[in-house]
């Protein structure tokens, strides 16, 4: 009879050691399986992740290499520009060379160790930026060079100061027209249609626009370097004192003031205060 009632008590008890092994297993299989999935998710979020991002990466260096050579045709055309201007201005090659890559060096200093694009693509760009900076350092200095030749130019008389026209008068001894006498003529002639425009020979500032005696009204523009030249027997000035006018502009049209016998702009040209033949300014070939 006690053997039975042991049996009967044992039985349950070893079934509930037995179900509670089995639980046990089981949760600790599915907390493995969760764990598993959990990290193979992560794994594929990753995989896409890195993968997207290879993708971009490749799409920027494709971007970054149409740049370049973007860049690079800039460079080429840089240099076609230069060397154009060069041998325009008359300039030694050995000064602006166009053609060589630019010189430049210094101490080795501590190079950092991060390196973002591949290396041949990274020298690229950097032996770009160089070039672009060397380019524009000979094209700033270059363009200085002809501006300021251009301005040396335009400030040099040269030309007829009207459009039409004709020389009624030369620079030197005649015969007056008023008295019938030899006297000094200080300038030359040309004769047209009443108020047609007078411009400048050059550029320069205006240092006299007003009437003077034997001139009537007239202007003078004053060039530098003691360069002056005048404009004389005006029907009207176009210009005040002090304002600076470019070579060809209008600054008088043309008249019969002063003592004049008709309609004719007198124009004179001065150096250093004494007035020279302004033919050979006149006849100046214009660039």
């Amino acid at each position: 009879m006690a053997a039975v009632s042991l049996l009967c008590l044992g039985l349950p008890l070893s079934l509930m050691a037995v179900g509670y092994d089995l639980g046990v297993r089981v949760g600790t299989v599915q907390a493995q399986e969760a764990r598993v999935s959990a990290a193979e998710e992560a794994a594929s979020a990753r995989a896409s992740e890195l993968a997207q991002l290879s993708t971009q990466a490749k799409q920027q260096l494709e971007v970054m290499a149409r740049k370049l050579a973007l860049l690079q045709a800039r460079v080429t055309r840089l240099d076609a520009l230069g060397g154009h201007l060069t041998a325009i201005a008359g300039l030694d090659d050995g000064e602006f060379s166009f053609s060589t890559p630019p010189a430049f060096g210094g101490p080795l200093e501590a190079e950092s160790e991060t390196t973002v694009l591949p290396a041949t693509f990274s020298d690229q760009l950097v032996a770009l930026s160089h070039t672009l900076d060397d380019r524009d350092t000979q094209l700033n200095v270059l363009a200085g060079l002809l501006a300021e030749a251009e301005l040396r130019e335009e400030a040099m008389p040269s030309g007829r100061p009207i459009d039409g026209g004709w020389l009624s008068s030369d620079y030197g001894y005649r015969t007056d027209p008023f008295t019938g006498k030899r006297a000094w003529h200080a300038g030359v002639d040309f004769a047209g249609k009443a108020g047609s425009a007078i411009n400048a020979v050059a550029s320069g500032v205006v240092s006299w626009s007003g009437e003077r005696a034997g001139y009537g009204n007239l202007v003078e523009v004053a060039h530098g370097d003691g360069l002056v030249t005048r404009y004389g027997h005006n029907e009207e000035n176009l210009v005040q004192v002090g304002e600076l006018v470019r070579k060809g502009q209008p600054i008088a049209l043309m008249g019969n003031s002063g003592r004049s016998t008709g309609p004719h702009v007198h124009f004179e040209v001065y150096k250093h205060g004494r007035p020279v033949d302004p033919s050979s300014y006149v006849q100046r070939n214009i660039r």
